[in-house]
């Protein structure tokens, strides 16, 4: 090879491996560019209480729910990130709540008022009146089938409903006749008018005065008891005795 050859030679092989080097040079500094880091999803609280406001002795019930966190914690004792629990304050109190986690902290409160317990009043004790005192001291008589005169049995009644009518003075009563349903109206409102001033005529014996009582028959007008049969029956054939106002 002559000197001019060579030359040739050595510059084309300095072209190439400066080309070479250049593109290798470049392919070496290029960056791939990487994704940024994602943006961590805010933390968020609620606290409640249910109910707001209870008295000494009772309990409520805290209630909370958090999202994104993860780690939470109810006036400072660690807790699920969702949940309940029954409380019973002896005073008033604000509950805190803190989540935390990625995306940053959040608290939340609630606040329960707790009251004295309501005393009970005693209950005054009411005197009976006197519509009790008659219902309970002046009680029916009853009468045998067709029959109006008083039974032992009815002469007792009467006996203490006399005291009893005697202890008040401004007591006026009306003595009313029944009878049960056999027998014609006129037959029956006048039995029982006969068993109406029977029993007027022992209370007046037992000292309650006669201008004090008044009597009416009914017959069989207004039972107590609407069955025919012999029990129903017994229970028409009586004396009602009603206090007058």
């Amino acid at each position: 090879m002559n000197r001019k050859n060579s030359w040739i030679f050595m510059l084309g092989t300095l072209v190439l491996w400066v080309i070479v080097s250049g593109c290798a040079k470049k392919q070496t500094t290029t960056k791939v560019p990487e994704n940024p880091p994602p943006t961590p999803k805010p933390v968020t609280a609620t606290l409640s209480a249910n109910p707001t406001s209870i008295e000494r002795g009772q309990s409520t019930t805290l209630s909370w729910n958090t999202e994104n966190a993860d780690d939470v914690t109810l006036d400072g004792s660690k807790v699920d990130a969702n949940g309940s629990q029954s409380a019973s304050p002896t005073q008033s109190t604000t509950y805190r709540l803190i989540a935390k986690g990625p995306g940053g902290t959040q608290e939340a409160t609630a606040r329960v008022t707790v009251a004295a317990p309501t005393a009970t009043p005693t209950p005054t004790p009411v005197a009976p009146g006197d519509d009790e005192i008659f219902a309970q001291g002046v009680q029916d008589i009853y009468f045998d089938y067709d029959r109006a005169d008083l039974s032992a049995e009815a002469s007792q009644t009467l006996a203490r409903s006399a005291q009893v009518i005697n202890q008040h003075p401004n007591w006026k009563v009306r003595i009313e006749g029944n009878c049960d349903e056999r027998g014609s109206t006129e037959y029956n409102l006048t039995l029982g008018e006969e068993r109406a001033n029977a029993a007027k005529q022992a209370l007046v014996q037992g000292g309650v005065s006669a201008d004090r009582l008044q009597t009416i028959s009914y017959g069989k007008e207004k039972p107590v008891c609407t069955e025919s049969n012999d029990a129903c029956w017994q229970k028409n054939r009586h004396d009602h005795f009603v206090l007058l106002h």
